[in-house]
């Protein structure tokens, strides 16, 4: 476990929302050291499979990515994905690829053939009050859903984790993560993810992260974590070991959120206990993955 040898930090901010071009996607990254992190294409309105592509095909060697979303669905608490069901996948990796096999003919890496799936709808809240009969906790219905270990981590942590089976509400994140989860599946053999895959001794990795988390090390509360304000994003960002970006007045929040995090990658990737988080198990690895940062 060498996570001292990367080179680049990149951070994603993800989109599940309809369509092909999204606002709510930005890519950043900084080189090591203490130089201003930068947004990837300024001003481009990414695709899902441009990002992929760029994974794919653009990444600078050595390099540490983030992307903020759920790598992964909670498995842990009920002793599988989709309890009752005959497909449900033994681990992450194998949900992926069930997602990206149900959704081989959506465009835009979409999940709708997914989440409207017969089977797989029962586990998961949808719009217009459709509610599957074994989307909460306890395999009933109603609450806020399945929490994943990491996402309790993250809880006790001060933050507030959706579950990945809740598909409704402007805070909700299962749409970004179940799409996210093709973007992996297809980057089998390309990139590892981390802890799904072992860190390897050389080479970019992909991990997931929360940018929340990343806030939170640059000084603002959990409430208060999303930054809308070019001075605001550049005391952030000193606090972060960073020199500024130098934005004036006005800062989407995907875009703050992307260049906040990459710093952040770059200021806490050399601390060996993010990489072996007490509660993170074999069994955890496999199946739920985590949340970098999270401890």
């Amino acid at each position: 476990m060498r996570p001292l040898r990367f080179r680049h930090f990149a951070a994603i901010d993800w989109s599940g929302a309809a369509g092909e071009r999204h606002r709510g996607i930005a890519v950043a990254i900084c080189p090591a050291g203490e130089a201003a992190p930068q947004l990837v294409r300024p001003g481009h309105r990414w695709s899902r499979t441009e990002v992929l592509a760029w994974l794919r095909d653009d990444l600078p060697a050595d390099t540490l990515v983030g992307m903020d979303l759920g790598i992964s669905l909670a498995f842990q608490d009920r002793g599988a994905f989709f309890p009752g069901w005959a497909e449900s996948p033994a681990d992450a990796k194998g949900l992926w690829a069930l997602i990206d096999r149900l959704c081989e003919d959506e465009p835009h890496l979409s999940v709708g053939a997914f989440v409207d799936h017969p089977e797989a709808s029962a586990y998961f809240r949808r719009h217009g009050g459709r509610e599957g009969a074994a989307f909460g906790a306890n395999g009933q219905k109603g609450g806020r859903g399945r929490l994943r270990v990491s996402e309790l981590a993250q809880q006790a942590m001060g933050c507030s984790p959706y579950s990945n089976f809740n598909l409704v509400g402007a805070a909700q994140v299962g749409k970004s993560s179940l799409s996210g989860m093709r973007v992996l599946h297809q980057l089998k053999g390309r990139l590892p993810v981390w802890p799904i895959d072992p860190l390897p001794a050389a080479g970019s990795v992909v991990c997931e992260i929360y940018t929340t988390i990343a806030a939170m090390a640059a000084g603002r509360s959990a409430s208060r974590s999303k930054v809308r304000d070019g001075a605001e994003l550049d005391e952030a960002l000193a606090r972060l070991g960073s020199s500024p970006v130098g934005l004036k007045g006005e800062v989407d929040d995907h875009t703050s959120d992307a260049l906040m995090a990459s710093a952040w990658l770059r200021k806490v990737a050399h601390d060996p206990a993010l990489w072996a988080p007490a509660r993170l198990t074999d069994a955890i690895a496999q199946t739920e993955g985590w949340t970098f940062g999270a401890v």
